[in-house]
């Protein structure tokens, strides 16, 4: 299954930050389902696909061309106006899990040039992530 539609290609963004560390947690694989069962960019999305979806992305990653070919992707799928949303959902995939690696951060940084998302943005987008995943 390609990235077909803004959908796909959301989830692609979430799973590629999930697998980022090579540690897919059960913190982040449950945030990945959370959002998309309750986020309004979702509404229309039937969750059933979840897994066939975040399947296809790690066949994709798994591939000759790898991240490169799954960043292009999102990126040719993704519309203009869903770009800070895709950064937002990656940005909470990585605080889900209460410690954000070094590959994360590398990978946010990667997702925010193929994105074209400006460092302020960005860093008010991270700096909610955080904020909404902080503990006690």
């Amino acid at each position: 299954m390609a990235v077909q539609n803004h959908h796909s290609a959301l989830i692609y963004t979430m799973v590629l930050m999930a697998a980022a560390d090579r540690d897919m947690s059960d913190a982040e694989m449950s945030s990945i389902g959370d959002m998309v069962g309750h986020l309004p960019v979702f509404r229309d999305f039937d969750r059933e696909k979840i897994a066939k979806t975040s399947a296809s992305c790690i066949d994709l990653l798994n591939g000759k061309e790898g991240l490169d070919a799954v960043l292009k992707k999102i990126s040719d799928t993704l519309p203009e106006k869903l770009r800070e949303t895709a950064y937002a959902l990656a940005c909470d995939v990585a605080a889900a899990d209460s410690t954000v690696t070094e590959e994360e951060a590398r990978l946010l940084d990667l997702l925010r040039f193929e994105l074209k998302i400006g460092k302020l943005v960005a860093a008010a987008i991270e700096r909610g992530a955080r904020a909404r995943h902080l503990t006690v």
